[in-house]
């Protein structure tokens, strides 16, 4: 005999820790993907060109520079995937992520920055795990609590 899981979804409250957690990815991964997107442009905080591996330089057509500028397109359209979708920007976001830690470990300098984003990518995938309980499901599929 087959076991029929319970179906729910949890109710968001401000007093529930879970959603509070939610709540605060949520919020991070919509702000510094934007954020660093957008300096993508400027190059305010850093000159990103340094974080580009060799190797990855030369399979992108185009300069280090125009290949930035690619890239904080990319960073901009997954914040905005968490604010409207956060289950697939979360997964989105953990996905770039490992392009970003790969491309460091290529560049074979920072590896503190190399495991910053680990930290970040398990992040994001907590996002996308709490966002299966506090977002309504997009699909047939009902969310199992």
């Amino acid at each position: 005999m087959a076991t029929t899981a319970v179906r729910r979804r949890i109710i968001p409250t401000r007093g529930n820790p879970a959603y509070q957690a939610y709540l605060i990815l949520r919020t991070g991964f919509i702000v510094a993907p934007i954020l660093f997107g957008l300096d993508k442009f400027t190059n305010l905080l850093a000159d990103w060109t340094t974080y580009l591996a060799p190797g990855i330089d030369r399979l992108v057509p185009g300069s280090a520079a125009s290949a930035m500028l690619a890239v904080g397109v990319v960073e901009i359209v997954a914040g905005l995937v968490v604010a409207v979708r956060p289950k697939v920007g979360g997964y989105l976001v953990a996905a770039w992520l490992a392009g970003i830690i790969t491309n460091l470990l290529l560049l074979g300098d920072h590896y503190d920055v190399a495991l910053r984003d680990f930290g970040l990518l398990l992040a994001a995938l907590a996002l996308a795990r709490l966002a299966t309980a506090f977002q309504p499901s997009h699909d047939a599929d009902a969310v199992t609590a």
